[in-house]
């Protein structure tokens, strides 16, 4: 809509020319969210006396679906959170029962999409572990974890669910890794070890096919799970601070959207296109305050919230698919500051209230968590189709082989009216998953164990000791146990032989073996013919392997070669001495870093042996039954 003008001239006049120009400079774009504006709920559907943590980590300390509030409180010792009955507003009960089961402080949390009373957490631990929460809340403190899953080296810091897979998490450490987990299987699918620094962020796009991350080394990554590799890539952003940023997916349009600190300490937005990923596509300043800006979008109205940390306001921009692609709306300003925001899933909203976005306000001066309402203002309550298109709904696209398989389909979505389904996504196929010999690009280990809770006949629990297991720790398979804690897992890599290395002056590069011959050093695959697991090394098996890597790799046999070597070095190179204690620095970082690995291996064969040893049980509990059936069958027989 132009704005008119009351100018009245000639068409062949200076002045007509003028204001057709003015009237095309100036122009009000029209919005259905222009007036937005946010709405605080009575002190009666406020959640007061919960002591929310005081971490200064930058994630949201809140997670909320149309059942269940979960926030993460301050303990001692450990690490828990709250988990309260969305309707149990006013004044929480200091004994209300917690979720208490990390050794460390509590990181992020967040609700299964696709099952309101499933939550996953992560932690300082190094580990994630999902919960069930009971469909009435909780009456004692909750300890017993469903699923537990071991794969970092540092402290979790970020968790999230897939928008369309079942059972599908991601999760991102501080020890430069993402690990996509199958969670119904409680295995890890991938290991992405492409960043070179923290993980600051990660978000889905709306069909779960591809995830961005924003990284301390101030690189944007768009990130191809399934395949373990990066799909597209920033170059290094010079105009970066050294504070943490932020990057989300602005749903199916091949955008993102990030928000961060300037080298100047000013907050800036800026787009991103995925098909140029050299330069954004649009950046603008927002102000100079120094806390972080959180992004929240929602896909349905195509508006972008920034609340910062510290900050007592909420910006909303609208999105749109042409330029300048960022269009300011409003600010809702409240008189206390925000600790962080728990955001509400569109099928939770009020309707009746026009309500398109709700948050959970953690207060960071009160032990307050306060519902604010996004509202449209509308003269009547009736349904509004124009503001409220089909959200996502509680329905999976695809289970979690059907993903990891390669297929890829959007989300199912309903009718914020009735609750109908009211599409049918195609399936289409992504890139091969697997590589041409039938392996992962990065192959985990098993680093966890589902819950195997059924009677146990007789003698089907060997009491022999696993390999690398000592018959004093045999007594722990007897417990049904959740899940078994397993150590950390490391990328697979291929048979690599050390066997004719490259000599300086008469001196190996590598140490001989114990025996006098040369040693090979075997890293095995477990989609490999020729693990260990399955007797491919010679030897006989995983036992012979074991002690053959403890005789070639011992620590005290690696100490003794190079104070040996070291002395050889130094008396026939006088005379470059400086330049050989930075190769011997180098030689002994690669040395003791193969130690690692190897130690890591054997810890993998260790792990595929009990892992074997555990489904040839669960095999024979499921044919006790139908061995019985048959015995009685014959006898009616008889």
């Amino acid at each position: 809509m132009e704005i008119p003008l009351s100018v009245e001239s000639s068409p062949s006049s200076p002045c007509s020319e003028n204001n057709r120009s003015f009237q095309m400079a100036f122009k009000i774009r029209s919005s259905k969210f222009r007036h937005i504006y946010g709405s605080i709920p009575k002190k009666d559907l406020c959640y007061e006396n919960i002591k929310i943590t005081r971490n200064t980590h930058d994630s949201n300390f809140c997670a909320v679906n149309p059942k269940f509030l979960a926030v993460v409180t301050e303990t001692g010792g450990g690490g828990s959170f709250l988990c309260i009955p969305l309707r149990s507003s006013g004044r929480v009960d200091p004994k209300t029962p917690h979720v208490c089961g990390h050794a460390g402080v509590v990181l992020d949390i967040k609700f299964n999409p696709f099952n309101d009373n499933i939550i996953a957490s992560s932690s300082e631990d190094c580990t994630v572990k999902v919960w069930s929460i009971p469909e009435d809340g909780l009456k004692t403190n909750l300890s017993e974890w469903i699923v537990d899953l071991h794969g970092h080296k540092r402290r979790v810091g970020y968790i999230e669910w897939h928008p369309t897979a079942e059972n599908i998490l991601l999760s991102a450490g501080f020890d430069y890794k993402c690990v996509l987990w199958n969670v119904e299987q409680a295995e890890p699918v991938n290991v992405i070890s492409c960043h070179d620094n923290t993980v600051f962020s990660m978000s889905w796009n709306q069909d779960g096919s591809l995830f961005s991350t924003s990284c301390k080394d101030k690189k944007l990554r768009v990130i191809d799970p399934r395949m373990a590799r990066v799909a597209a890539e920033s170059p290094v952003q010079d105009n970066l601070g050294s504070r943490a940023w932020k990057s989300v997916f602005l749903g199916d349009t091949g955008r993102v959207f990030t928000s961060f600190h300037s080298r100047f300490c000013d907050r800036e937005i800026a787009v991103w296109d995925l098909k140029n990923m050299s330069a954004p596509m649009r950046t603008e300043g927002i102000d100079n305050s120094s806390s972080i800006l959180l992004p929240y979008y929602d896909q349905d109205t195509k508006i972008m919230y920034l609340a910062g940390k510290g900050d007592s306001n909420i910006r909303y921009f609208e999105i749109d698919d042409e330029s300048p692609y960022t269009h300011y709306l409003n600010s809702f300003i409240t008189s206390d500051p925000q600790r962080g925001l728990g955001v509400m899933p569109k099928r939770g909203c009020n309707t009746e209230r026009c309500e398109v976005m709700r948050f959970y306000k953690l207060h960071a001066s009160k032990n307050l968590i306060e519902p604010l309402s996004m509202i449209v203002p509308r003269k009547s309550s009736v349904f509004h189709e124009d503001i409220y298109p089909p959200t996502a709904s509680q329905i999976p696209s695809l289970s979690a082989d059907e993903w990891i398989s390669g297929q890829t389909r959007g989300q199912i979505l309903m009718s914020m009216l009735d609750g109908h389904v009211t599409n049918s996504p195609k399936v289409s196929s992504a890139k091969a998953v697997q590589n041409k010999d039938s392996s992962l690009s990065q192959a985990p280990t098993i680093t966890t164990y589902k819950a195997v809770n059924r009677p146990r006949p007789e003698g089907s629990v060997s009491t022999q000791p696993y390999a690398g297991e000592t018959t004093a720790n045999t007594n722990h398979r007897n417990i049904p146990a959740s899940l078994r804690n397993i150590k950390q897992l490391s990328t697979n890599e291929e048979f690599v032989s050390i066997k004719d290395e490259p000599q300086s002056n008469g001196i190996p590069l590598e140490p001989p073996s114990p025996s006098g011959q040369s040693t090979v050093k075997k890293v095995w695959s477990p989609a490999s013919p020729k693990s260990p697991a399955t007797n491919g090394f010679a030897g006989g098996d995983s036992d012979s392997y074991t002690r053959h890597q403890n005789a070639a790799f011992s620590p005290g046999f690696f100490q003794a070669y190079l104070i040996k070597r070291d002395h050889q070095m130094s008396t026939s190179r006088g005379c470059h001495r400086n330049t050989q204690c930075n190769q011997n620095g180098h030689l002994r970082k690669a040395y003791f870093k193969q130690l690692e690995e190897i130690s890591s291996l054997k810890e993998q064969i260790s792990l595929k042996d009990k892992r074997i040893r555990q489904l040839e049980e669960e095999i024979s509990v499921l044919k006790l039954p139908i061995a019985r059936e048959i015995n009685v069958q014959d006898q009616s027989e008889c």
